[in-house]
């Protein structure tokens, strides 16, 4: 998935002048307030970074409006395990060819019925490399998917170029008949059932595209899903403060409790924060930091604290970024002088967990202090580190983040810790959208630290190393590549069962957090809170809000 533009968690300005010393950001809003039937439930969101498409989805805005448009062959239970949804089946023999059975029912929101080859075209529009969609790295598992997106022979920097792809489908993909999918994977892949959930596996309906493999240019803006809501009118990003949507009679599942959503956009947690208390707004599934204090006795059992599967990094672009982004020591020095034990809990008020791991608690693989003394708070050993690998000749650093996350407070004591404890000059550097520094590290843009987050897509360590550290991989904004990770990984997969592959797992997050490309900060926790005109607001691990099962109050 997805990576996260915000925080969940709150605490007051003051405590975290106490920790910067101790240790080293709208929306319109409208008037509507009342909860009558006539009024949809609005929820906030930041702008999606990309128009409304499966395939071209990977933060968590744009994956929350896609929740409520699309549903996937599988989804995931309150023990995170997956059960199948519109899956009646899925098996294999081998672990490397999958059989994927439809259940009979499923419609798209244009009546026509859910089949095996929309999966198919979805798929394989996906897997396509000139179509450039985000998700595509999730397909190079896939038998075929090489020849759909040939490699530059001598890497972005060489005067080659990646030659014309020999294929425009996925040579390991078909559909048997209208209720049948035939997969067959590059190797034995233990977990490829739990990742079928993700976003990037919901099906396309033919309406989609224009011709074969070409997609309708204003599909995404009024896409037509298979959910328990439809677009109730276009939505043009960029411009369009909100997204509309009416209940899908015809799901298959039942009728929706409340018959309309809005997805109302901000660019500050606060002004939001401040419909959701004038009950302008109805659900926020993150709290700005200095707000969560006072949020837990206003809104009582309105208000929403739970573990997370999210993790905050800072990551550093050690390909093309500037010299102490280009340097492991340099970067082991900085983490080292991060103290997060103190902005955990005078930032966050201690409603999150200092990091020490890139795989989050709440997946299997998880092991504590796994960073050891490189995600360990020690002053006086970071500021040897960095002065004996060149740290005086560094002018300052540059730490970017996305303003309309809440991030300001914990980035300001980080700059503030790393300034204090290797004495060079620290520039904060905030961007208004977190679809803006998406785009600039996409291009590679930032050369200084970026703060990063990663919500899991699918219960599985492997979806905490091969998106974010895999060559290619489609949230790799740190341009980390290694052989070796890479191919841990796949050991991870053709493992007899996730269990059994969690070593390898383990063994390439070793190597990860030796490059400290991504620097563990925080294990996140979901603070949320929801209007006195709503009720049964449920939020899950993946921090998606339950819109299927919302009620007025």
């Amino acid at each position: 998935m997805r990576v996260t533009r915000g925080v969940k968690i709150t605490a007051g300005a003051a405590l975290l002048a106490l920790a910067v010393a101790a240790c080293g950001g709208g929306g319109g809003s409208d008037n509507s307030g009342s909860g009558s039937a006539a009024q949809p439930v609005r929820i906030e969101i930041a702008e999606p970074q990309n128009d409304l498409i499966p395939g071209n989805t990977g933060e968590t805005s744009g994956a929350e409006v896609l929740n409520a448009l699309f549903i996937g062959l599988v989804d995931y239970d309150d023990q995170k395990k997956p059960v199948n949804r519109i899956a009646e089946s899925i098996d294999s023999t081998d672990q490397t060819t999958w059989t994927i059975k439809l259940k009979d029912g499923y419609t798209w929101h244009d009546g026509t019925p859910v089949t095996a080859q929309n999966f198919v075209d979805s798929w394989n529009y996906t897997a396509f490399g000139p179509n450039q969609q985000q998700s595509n790295y999730f397909f190079s598992v896939f038998k075929g998917y090489d020849a759909m997106n040939p490699q530059d022979p001598d890497g972005e920097e060489g005067p080659k170029k990646a030659p014309e792809p020999t294929a425009t489908t996925l040579s390991g993909l078909k559909a048997v008949d209208d209720k049948t999918i035939s997969v067959e994977l590059t190797h034995p892949y233990s977990g490829f059932p739990t990742m079928l959930g993700y976003t990037a596996f919901y099906p396309l309906p033919k309406a989609a595209f224009e011709s074969e493999g070409k997609m309708k240019a204003d599909y995404g803006s009024n896409p037509i899903g298979d959910g328990p809501f439809k677009m109730s009118k276009p939505y043009k990003r960029g411009t369009d403060q909100t997204v509309e949507m009416a209940r899908f009679d015809g799901f298959k599942e039942g009728k929706a409790k409340v018959d309309a959503l809005q997805y109302k956009i901000y660019t500050d947690l606060n002004t939001a924060y401040n419909d959701l208390r004038a009950g302008n707004l109805d659900i926020m599934d993150q709290l700005p930091p200095e707000q969560i204090g006072g949020a837990k006795a206003e809104f009582g059992d309105r208000y929403i604290e739970q573990p997370s599967s999210g993790i905050g990094w800072l990551g550093f672009n050690i390909k093309s970024g500037d010299t102490y982004a280009k340097s492991r020591e340099l970067r082991t020095a900085i983490s080292m002088s991060i103290d997060r034990a103190t902005i955990t809990d005078k930032v966050f008020s201690g409603t999150r967990v200092p990091a020490d791991d890139n795989i989050s608690p709440v997946v299997a693989g998880y092991r504590k202090g796994a960073c050891g003394e490189a995600c360990t708070f020690d002053p006086a050993k970071a500021k040897s580190l960095w002065e004996s690998n060149g740290g005086k000749g560094v002018k300052s650093i540059d730490l970017s983040y996305n303003a309309d996350g809440a991030h300001k407070e914990w980035m300001e004591a980080v700059a503030n810790n790393i300034r204090t404890n290797l004495q060079v000059e620290v520039n904060v550097k905030p961007y208004e959208k977190f679809a803006d520094i998406l785009n600039d590290l996409g291009d590679g843009k930032v050369k200084g630290a970026f703060r990063m987050a990663w919500i899991m897509d699918y219960p599985s360590p492997e979806n905490y190393l091969r998106p974010i550290f895999g060559t290619g991989g489609s949230s790799n904004y740190v341009q980390y590549s290694n052989k070796e990770f890479d191919e841990l990984l796949n050991k991870g997969d053709s493992a007899a069962s996730l269990d059994e592959g969690v070593q390898f797992y383990q063994q390439a997050d070793d190597l990860a957090l030796k490059e400290m490309a991504y620097v563990p900060i925080y294990f996140y926790t979901t603070n949320g809170a929801f209007s006195a005109n709503v009720k049964n607001v449920k939020i899950d691990p993946f921090e998606r809000i339950d819109v299927f099962h919302v009620e007025r109050a």
